[in-house]
């Protein structure tokens, strides 16, 4: 078990986009739905307009939880299922064509895309990864978390973003998948902020998919002030404690 305090946090999907819409939503869920784009005006126009709408999102999410002391060092652990997959899907139709494809399309259709479009855009120079894992993406990016905070850091952002999948792998969902992006700022536990606990162990069948994404999901379980959250995926058993 490992255990860990949200400093604070942001998040960003179509209609919520502030932290007392995320509240009254957090009381009464229901999934983001529009066509809505972050203006993301933290990032110069020439940079923005290479972004697409997923890695918008989590930039700006990223961008609300910037500090002003934090000198472009904060580790970043950005977690998405599927990334931009759309994109990867563009490309892939490219090659059936055998047409040319774009150098940048493929730079920008890479798991760390967006991390790196962050960084560069922000600059920020400390340490970075993008990872997925499957319905428990969230928990993975914690564990990474915690892992930097115990070699020293004293704050690791992460970062959790999805994207409707394409038509093509419609029967392969496993849970909806809105568009949204949320940042939670993580600090050791003995932090000012909402301690939680994580703890894991051998699980048996998986939860069934409920009326949110398992991501949206985690954050709504911080916002909501209940006790506990408990998942299974994988294998894998997770268990969320709130302390205090």
């Amino acid at each position: 078990m490992i255990e860990f305090s949200v400093v604070d946090w942001s998040a960003w999907a179509p209609g919520l986009t502030t932290k007392s819409d995320w509240q009254a939503w957090a009381r009464a869920p229901t999934l983001p739905d529009g066509a809505d784009t972050p203006a993301l005006p933290e990032v110069p126009a020439m940079q923005r307009r290479r972004i697409e709408r997923l890695g918008r999102m989590a930039i700006q999410a990223a961008c609300w939880c910037e500090q002003p002391d934090d000198a472009g060092q904060v580790p970043l652990v950005f977690a998405s299922r599927h990334g931009d997959v759309a994109r990867s899907m563009e490309l892939l139709d490219t090659l059936r064509q055998d047409a040319a494809m774009s150098p940048t399309g493929f730079g920008l259709s890479v798991h760390n895309a967006v991390a790196a479009l962050y960084s560069i855009a922000r600059g920020q120079r400390g340490n970075y990864l993008a990872l997925a894992g499957g319905r428990g993406t969230v928990e993975a990016a914690c564990v990474e978390a915690f892992g930097l905070l115990a070699d020293g850091a004293p704050e690791v952002r992460v970062i959790a973003y999805e994207s409707p999948l394409p038509a093509v792998y419609a029967g392969f969902a496993d849970e909806p998948d809105p568009f949204f992006a949320w940042c939670w700022r993580l600090a050791r536990g003995d932090a000012p902020g909402t301690r939680l606990s994580l703890g894991w162990g051998r699980g048996g069948q998986d939860s069934p998919a409920g009326a949110l994404p398992h991501s949206l999901e985690a954050l709504r379980f911080l916002l909501s002030g209940e006790p506990a959250l408990q998942f299974q995926a994988d294998g894998q058993q997770w268990s969320w404690q709130r302390h205090g």
